[in-house]
């Protein structure tokens, strides 16, 4: 763990497209990073004292609704009552030399914080590549609906209630 505590602030969506490219999808062009409604997303970014001015890690949060109605085994509550108010959190992205340093669980706290207080959200989902499903699960987030693929790589959406 980094004993370095990262300054977690907000910026343009602009911001976050170097990190979002050069760690989610190297092979692709930067168009594959960027998404239709980043100009109404809440972006982040983790910077250090060593590089204030380039984060080490990103992601991007919008109003979105769960993809589709959960079952009661999926939710920790009740699924009656009105539909759950969502934040989907989409290109998360921490630098190769800064992961395992407790950055991106702080930055995703932070998501989970904003989420919750300023978006006046109860559950936050994404799009997980299957194989960070545990990195996920150990944050307190749970899969949820079935596996999917983009291209050639595993899926699975993931949802924690705040």
């Amino acid at each position: 763990m980094s004993t370095q505590r990262p300054d977690i602030r907000r910026i343009s969506a602009e911001e976050t497209v170097p990190l979002r490219h050069a760690v989610l999808w190297p092979d692709h062009p930067v168009s594959h990073v960027l998404l239709p409604e980043d100009a109404t997303g809440h972006h982040y970014g983790a910077f250090l004292e060593t590089d204030p001015a380039t984060p080490v890690a990103v992601i991007s949060v919008f109003h979105d609704p769960l993809p589709f109605p959960i079952t009661p085994a999926e939710s920790s509550g009740s699924t009656d009552g009105p539909p759950l108010r969502a934040a989907r959190f989409r290109k998360f992205a921490c630098a190769p030399e800064h992961q395992g340093k407790g950055i991106g669980t702080k930055l995703l706290a932070h998501v989970f914080a904003v989420a919750a207080r300023e978006m006046q959200c109860t559950v936050v989902w994404c799009d997980a590549r299957l194989s960070a499903a545990g990195w996920y699960e150990r944050r307190g987030m749970r899969r949820f609906g079935e596996t999917f693929f983009k291209g050639e790589i595993e899926y699975v959406r993931m949802m924690r209630e705040l």
